[in-house]
């Protein structure tokens, strides 16, 4: 028995907001004092970093769990399943259904009851429940599903990341930009088809990283006090991601007895450009290698940070033939990985 990925879907939103469209954002420091910069260098500086030229938000009718149920009814129509006899709904985001100016986020109930309902699926037997686990969510959510396949307590699990970054954003802080929506959805079976989910690897750093992403005031102190955004230390994220990240992908890969010379593409969260190029570079290193040109497959020039959405609805795109040069074929060896607010690291070694 092989635990494989039989279908795939994903949503990505209507809304494309451009750079230009944060020219008339009035950006403040963490003190609340005037950007010394004016946004158009503001922009350029954010484009050469982290490769973002536009992003995608949802409509104003639309919430996490809408377009995490158009995702899901993608991947089953995609796998051909029938709904009645999927056993559990994982469903990974970090904060709940925002609606358009709400400042409250909703999660009672749990989106992935909410999906279940939507998809209109009679069978108690079919567990739905949420995780939280930071931009890792999804990747978790299939090592989550693989494990109870394994345990014979589950033959079909639908595995989805959705999530809605454009509703906790300080607009006034420079890291909104690269936040953005969207979401994606696997189904994860038992088959006898060769191949699937060959090995993985997950850690949490809390020690001195626990609050490297975390919930914190506007940076406009005329705003409610009460009311929270995400808010990040980028600096301390891109050292941790590039000492971490590589170790976990390398260790993942030797644990599933695959050559460095054998993987054909990496899908690794779209955080930032600059610091995923560089987790590319620090992993291939370790096998005193460099990187193969196009192993890394790159959708956050359009789409930005989704969170928990991006290697679903990037793994997606490719598997429809969205994705310029880019194509899995049957007995190709990928790699997933994510590293996000936990700190949180996983990886997947899995073959087509």
């Amino acid at each position: 028995m092989n635990i494989k990925i039989t279908g795939s879907g994903s949503y990505i939103p209507t809304e494309t907001i451009s750079n230009v469209d944060f020219a008339k954002h009035s950006f403040l420091n963490d003190d609340g004092t005037p950007f010394p910069h004016p946004n158009d260098v503001v922009a350029e500086k954010f484009l050469e970093i982290t490769g973002i030229r536009e992003r995608k938000y949802v409509s104003d009718d639309l919430c996490t769990s809408d377009i995490a149920f158009i995702a899901a009814k993608k991947a089953i129509e995609d796998s051909k399943v029938d709904p009645e006899t999927i056993d559990y709904i994982i469903l990974a985001h970090n904060f709940g259904d925002v609606k358009k100016g709400a400042i409250q986020s909703d999660i009672l109930p749990s989106l992935a009851t909410r999906v279940k309902h939507n998809l209109r699926i009679k069978n108690p037997k079919c567990v739905a429940y949420d995780i939280l686990f930071g931009c890792p969510g999804w990747v978790e959510g299939v090592i989550q599903a693989y494990a109870f396949i394994k345990a014979g307590m589950a033959k079909k699990c639908l595995v989805i990341g959705a999530e809605t970054l454009s509703r906790v954003v300080d607009m006034h802080d420079r890291d909104s930009m690269i936040y953005s929506d969207g979401a994606g959805a696997t189904m994860i079976e038992a088959t006898d088809d060769e191949g699937g989910i060959l090995a993985h690897e997950t850690a949490t750093f809390t020690y001195n990283e626990a609050y490297y992403l975390f919930f914190g005031n506007s940076f406009n102190k005329d705003h409610d006090p009460d009311v929270r955004y995400i808010k990040m230390h980028g600096r301390k994220i891109y050292e941790f991601a590039l000492s971490q990240v590589p170790l976990a992908m390398a260790t993942c890969l030797d644990k599933s007895g695959i050559n460095i010379n054998e993987v054909k593409k990496i899908l690794i969260h779209q955080a930032n450009e600059k610091m995923d190029e560089a987790i590319i570079q620090r992993f291939y290193r370790i096998y005193k290698q460099t990187p193969p040109e196009g192993i890394m497959p790159m959708s956050i020039h359009k789409l930005g940070n989704s969170s928990v959405a991006t290697v679903p609805t990037l793994f997606d795109s490719i598997q429809k033939g969205l994705v310029k040069n880019h194509e899995l074929k049957k007995g190709d060896v990928i790699l997933f990985a994510s590293v996000g607010s936990g700190m949180n690291i996983n990886a997947i070694a899995y073959q087509m």
